[in-house]
């Protein structure tokens, strides 16, 4: 690939260098903000033989390279700019003006993917313990008692923390000190509160406490999402308007004090409470929708997932997950996002059998390569919405392993990896991990075999 000539190409069909905001690249994609999205040749941009596909999404227009090449492709667009490469994958405050192009909707679920996922390694260092432990507790493996509380220390410690993680992540989001939502999380789930785990078994009783005469029932919030996330948004907010009328002088000890204590009175005794009673009624309400009879819930998400990552509001999902692991243990929607993902990839795959053109069906084996890992944009812009037919088919066949996992029970012990990586989260026993390659191996067959029946590749050509 001729790294230089690509650039030049990228640079001219979204208005020239003057349009041209910022600019960064993940391990797949050139992302490119711009100051008018209306000066971009779409046709020109999506006819770059060198790459595989370009799309717009969540203020972005993002340009699918592939792994290996887009790091020089973004080497050599900074040059053209005038910028330096050398700082790594991002130049200047490329997450702000990638904001400004961002509807509300996209910018509600762009900070809840931003606060959370950094926590993602945690949260699936938490899902392989468990799945070892369950692997272990299949062979019978002999465990002493002190064994066990070990162990439990190791597959417990995040979720009973998680409010701690999140309050820390948010702050440093949202502009506070890191330091106070640490503070604040702990309080959020000391052990003065009732556990919330043990509430909800019934082995303990919420403290009741008396406010300007109104009962408030407390417990702790362990494992609780956005509880955590208003936390660390108002303890950063609240800091902020503190140090400009703290005089400088009493800052150091005024500003915090004052965060502290105003930020756990709310939380504990107003809105605490409410978040805990909506993110309960969310996760209940998915649990009853996957309850649906004859795995229709199953079918619909398995089949629809991917239509929610195009609209680039799949990390909402991340909530809803953390929700089902803290009230249930498992996690059912992992399979049936890669039920959904399998679907899409047995589409392409089918896609790039049919192509007759060298160039184009390389680089649908090349989008679709990430896939395997649960990067699916490449695939989606590059591939399968080009040809319509194509995403149909694969939607069909994520229903059909949504059908699969439904059927078998399969249930992940944790978040966060999909598709191949994902299989260590069904480690448990050897049964749970043949089911999950089961969702996938009839998800992408089915998909595969409808594309290449159908043949959306000459439907388009002709």
């Amino acid at each position: 690939m001729d790294y230089t000539s690509v650039a030049k190409k990228i640079i001219a069909f979204v208005g020239g260098k003057e349009n041209i905001r910022n600019a960064e690249h993940c391990a797949t994609r050139l992302r490119i903000v711009l100051v008018d999205a209306e000066k971009v040749d779409v046709d020109a941009a999506k006819d770059i033989t060198e790459i595989s596909g370009y799309f717009a999404q969540s203020g972005q227009h993002q340009f699918i390279i592939g792994t290996g090449k887009v790091s020089h492709v973004y080497a050599e667009v900074s040059k053209l700019l005038g910028k330096s490469a050398d700082a790594g994958e991002s130049s200047g405050d490329f997450k702000q003006d990638a904001y400004a192009n961002m509807t509300v909707t996209q910018k509600v679920v762009r900070t809840f993917a931003d606060i959370l996922i950094p926590l993602i390694p945690v949260l699936v260092t938490t899902g392989l313990l468990m799945g070892l432990r369950g692997l272990l507790l299949q062979l019978d493996v002999p465990f002493t008692s002190n064994g066990l509380a070990l162990f439990s220390m190791l597959t417990d410690t995040a979720f009973a923390f998680l409010p701690v993680l999140i309050a820390y992540s948010a702050v440093k989001r949202f502009g506070g000190n890191p330091v106070l939502g640490i503070v604040v999380g702990l309080m959020m789930v000391a052990p003065q509160l009732p556990n919330a785990w043990a509430v909800a078994g019934g082995s303990a009783d919420p403290m009741s406490v008396s406010v300007f005469g109104f009962t408030i029932p407390l417990v702790g919030y362990q494992g609780t999402v956005l509880p955590a996330i208003f936390a660390g948004w108002f303890v950063a907010w609240l800091e902020q308007r503190l140090r400009r009328v703290v005089p400088a002088v009493m800052d150091l000890v005024i500003t915090p004090f004052l965060t502290i204590l105003i930020a756990i009175s709310v939380i504990l005794f107003i809105v605490g409470p409410m978040l805990q009673v909506v993110e309960h009624q969310s996760t209940q309400l998915v649990v009853l929708g996957l309850d649906l009879p004859f795995g229709i819930g199953y079918m619909l998400v398995g089949a629809l997932q991917q239509v929610i990552t195009i609209s680039g509001l799949h990390h909402a999902l991340g909530v809803v997950e953390i929700g089902l692991l803290n009230e249930t243990g498992s996690n059912p929607l992992n399979p049936l996002i890669t039920a959904s993902m399998a679907g899409q990839f047995g589409a392409a795959i089918a896609i790039a059998t049919l192509l007759k053109n060298k160039v184009k069906k390389a680089n649908a084996y090349s989008a679709s390569v990430s896939t395997l890992f649960g990067i699916t944009e490449p695939l989606l812009f590059g591939v399968n919405l080009q040809y319509g037919k194509a995403f149909l088919m694969g939607m069909i066949g994520g229903s059909v392993g949504g059908m699969v996992a439904y059927v078998f029970n399969v249930s992940a012990s944790g978040m966060g990896i999909t598709f191949i990586p994902g299989m260590l989260l069904y480690t448990s026993s050897l049964m749970d991990l043949m089911m999950y390659l089961a969702v996938i191996a009839s998800a992408f067959c089915t998909s595969f075999v409808l594309t290449r029946i159908n043949n959306p590749v000459q439907t388009t050509q002709g």
